[in-house]
């Protein structure tokens, strides 16, 4: 049977309040990439997320960011990359001390693509995620899209895991439309359950200007903080299993 990773990005508490329905997403989700303190979430939210994972089978994967609650991750950082290493490091600390059993490392935000262009950032994380293999006494893999991450996390021993978004528009080179831009964002939940089943099942997703975009993701992203997300993972969830695509996470 074929299978495939269903993600959500939750724990993402700001001033105590959630930014998504996290207790109905963890009924859905295979892997929950929890926010650690760098954009959102705090040591109670944590827990809370660790919990709500065990109760529902659901496999952790920590979501480090760039050091910027006040703007939720999402803008870019100049950051050397021996401070990124520490703070990094410093969030997955956070979420272990959280009851946490690791799975998997997802940047966040303005991270994730950082890391995609940035081998300098790329290398700190890829060393900060080294690091905690290491005194887990296992490999943690890396989740991410193609760029220096993947290299960096091959340099440093680690398994790079690809992964493709659901409710996110492509380019025909297989960049993200960025946010604010129009077609950045789906909305409609047949849309992006239509787009999970062609990506689990053909491997490609379609671009704004119609492009086929080529994809070997083994993960599927829906965000947590997306109008509608809810809907989104029922329906995508309904129609992978509906193609014969069982959910479940590879770590």
């Amino acid at each position: 049977m074929r299978t495939i990773d269903l993600n959500a990005d939750l724990g993402e508490t700001v001033e105590g309040v959630p930014t998504a329905d996290d207790a109905a997403l963890f009924a859905v989700v295979s892997s929950a990439s929890v926010a650690c303190g760098g954009h959102a979430g705090d040591a109670v939210s944590m827990r809370a997320a660790v919990a709500a994972a065990a109760a529902g089978a659901v496999a952790v994967g920590a979501h480090p960011s760039f050091a910027d609650p006040a703007n939720f991750g999402r803008v870019h950082m100049s950051v050397d990359p021996a401070l990124l290493r520490a703070q990094v490091t410093a969030q997955l600390a956070a979420l272990a001390a959280a009851g946490a059993d690791i799975r998997y490392v997802k940047p966040h935000g303005a991270l994730y693509h950082a890391v995609s262009a940035d081998a300098g950032a790329a290398r700190a994380v890829a060393a900060s995620v080294a690091d905690l293999s290491s005194r887990l006494g296992r490999s943690v893999p890396v989740l991410g899209l193609e760029g220096e991450i993947a290299a960096a996390a091959t340099d440093a021993g680690l398994r790079f895991v690809r992964e493709a978004f659901l409710d996110r528009g492509y380019r025909a080179d297989g960049t993200l439309v960025a946010r604010g831009e129009h077609g950045a964002l789906l909305h409609d939940a047949h849309e992006v359950a239509d787009r999970a089943v062609r990506l689990a099942v053909e491997g490609v997703v379609v671009a704004v200007g119609g492009e086929l975009v080529r994809s070997d993701a083994a993960s599927l992203c829906v965000h947590g903080d997306s109008p509608g997300a809810v809907a989104m993972a029922r329906a995508v969830r309904a129609a992978l299993e509906a193609e014969g695509v069982a959910v479940r996470a590879p770590w």
